[in-house]
């Protein structure tokens, strides 16, 4: 049966083609989760479902070594189970009689696709088996499941790819490279994959598209073009990460039975089910400020717009009140558009963005209430608010999300450090984060790496805006949206964002769980505003 759950469901756990969050296909119920273990401070230690569980091809190997090695369940029954659970999944998508091709390797990765045909081929399927590499030097798993073939009493057809002539197929089955690729695909791989890339077939790849780097989701030379991407028990993170989204397809998780103490994951999946199981109640306030206020240091001449989608996001998502400090030379501007947002204007009428000489108001502001600080959305980048910036960073002690503008002027900064008692997120796109950390990011995989060490190592969290966006904590552990971002990298859309973050951090409290519900929101937002409109999604369509 496919995918069994630690409480027992059976499901699929996929993303959708249209590249929406993990669902469960086939669903009886969705992954059972017991909310968090523990809240200390701004962090919290999540109880995240193991279907959730991002690894890498050396995490994988370590789970199928150790649960071989250790704990007693040799490869060839693993294979048997992968084989399975693939089975099933081809079962629920072609009808009976369809005739497959089976490409294979002569690895583990072949072997599973010999499960699968032996499997098919007992419920009327037609199959022929192309061997890339031939069939004299197959892993012992895959050799003892080519034994069993000619033990059935079915018609398959069995080639080598020299002696493959095309025909007329239902579907690909490509198991031929699996998560150990780590060159470029070379003839006949690369004559094979050209050629699965033509049929206009529905594929389905094993464990991993042929040609696609499991860690980093780099195409090597060539890559197959899967319609489904059966991963064996673990999602991988290169499905994510650069051409991987593209490339892998709709993902399925086959649950193998590795025991959860060899689960060991490089990253984590972001999706509803667990983030709300993982969330505290909201409690009702008992009047405006109960629970604490927004402040938003924001905007500057010409830059105005993005204090305005900022404090409208905060305010959509329920707060009591936010609190927007501006220059006063703005006020006029803001009275119109922000009718229900709290304005505090600082300096003289002239004053048209903010200066070194405003720091003591704005900390006298932000002592009035309880709350957090949002700085940055359109502030710009004059040398007077860079300092300004910076030295209210420098001597602000409270909780601070840095974006945009606020982001240029840390990089600015020399050994910037925390105020001992604030806790910091930043939510850079991908410009602002070479600033941050200085170099130049080449790819996903390098992104993912490098917010993971600048959370760990200045014990704070980054939201790296980008395809996908990016979680790093100050734990050392990263979180990956796991649907299309590319529709949020327009103009506005990080204002809005930004606004969500501050908002929710202070309705739970926590930094991590700030970034999964405001990243979720925007998600939810633009999947309703798709279901009835078509065009380009606007910022405030979201809001």
């Amino acid at each position: 049966m496919p995918g069994r759950i630690d409480n027992g469901d059976v499901v699929f756990i996929s993303r959708s083609r249209e590249g929406g969050n993990l669902i469960a296909k086939n669903i009886i119920r969705p992954p059972a989760c017991t909310g968090m273990t523990w809240l200390l401070n701004s962090y919290v230690m999540l109880k995240i479902p193991y279907p959730y569980y991002l690894c890498s091809a050396e995490k994988s190997r370590f789970m199928d070594e150790k649960t071989i090695s250790e704990f007693g369940i040799d490869g060839f029954t693993l294979m048997e189970i992968a084989g399975t659970r693939a089975a099933d999944f081809i079962l629920s998508e072609m009808p009976v009689n369809s005739h497959g091709v089976f490409f294979c390797g002569k690895g583990n990765n072949g072997g599973d696709a010999l499960v699968i045909a032996r499997l098919l081929s007992q419920k009327n399927f037609n199959i022929t088996l192309c061997f890339l590499s031939g069939t004299g030097d197959l892993s012992p798993d895959a050799d003892k499941n080519f034994q069993l073939l000619h033990k059935l009493d079915a018609n398959i057809e069995i080639l080598n790819w020299e002696d493959f002539t095309p025909k007329e197929y239902d579907f690909i089955v490509d198991g031929m490279l699996g998560t150990g690729l780590n060159a470029e695909v070379r003839a006949p791989y690369s004559d094979a994959i050209e050629y699965i890339n033509k049929q206009n077939t529905p594929v389905f790849s094993l464990d991993v598209p042929s040609g696609l780097n499991a860690d980093s989701g780099e195409i090597m030379g060539m890559a197959v073009q899967a319609d489904f991407t059966l991963s064996f028990g673990a999602l991988k993170t290169g499905f994510y990460l650069n051409e991987g989204f593209d490339t892998a397809g709709e993902i399925i998780l086959c649950e193998l039975s590795f025991p959860n103490k060899y689960k060991n994951p490089a990253a984590y999946l972001i999706d509803q089910d667990w983030v709300e199981a993982n969330s505290p109640p909201q409690k009702k306030k008992k009047h405006k400020y109960d629970g604490g206020v927004l402040y938003i240091i924001a905007g500057s001449e010409g830059l105005t717009g993005a204090a305005v989608l900022a404090a409208k996001s905060a305010w959509s998502t329920g707060l009591g009140a936010v609190i927007l400090i501006t220059p006063k030379g703005l006020l006029e501007v803001y009275e119109k558009q922000l009718v229900q947002i709290i304005k505090k204007p600082i300096g003289t009428l002239d004053d048209v963005y903010f200066k070194e000489s405003h720091l003591d108001d704005v900390l006298e502001v932000l002592k009035e209430k309880s709350g957090k600080l949002l700085i940055g959305p359109g502030i710009g980048r004059k040398k007077e608010t860079i300092q300004f910036t910076q030295k209210l960073l420098a001597t602000f002690e409270g909780d601070s999300l840095i974006d945009a503008d606020a982001l240029f002027a840390l990089s600015k900064w020399k050994n910037w450090d925390i105020p001992d008692s604030s806790n910091w997120i930043l939510t850079p796109h991908p410009g602002e984060l070479k600033g941050l950390l200085n170099k130049k990011v080449s790819n996903d995989h390098d992104r993912l790496q490098s917010v993971t060490k600048l959370a760990r190592q200045k014990e704070l969290t980054v939201l790296s805006k980008g395809m996908p966006s990016i979680v790093g904590t100050e734990t050392g552990t990263a979180y990956l949206t796991g649907y299309d971002t590319r529709i949020f990298s327009r103009a506005g859309f990080g204002d809005v964002l930004a606004g969500k973050v501050g908002a929710f951090w202070l309705t739970y409290s926590s930094a991590e769980l700030a970034c999964f519900h405001a990243l979720l929101n925007g998600y939810k937002k633009s999947k309703q505003y798709f279901a009835t409109n078509s065009g380009s999604l606007e910022p405030m369509d979201i809001i």
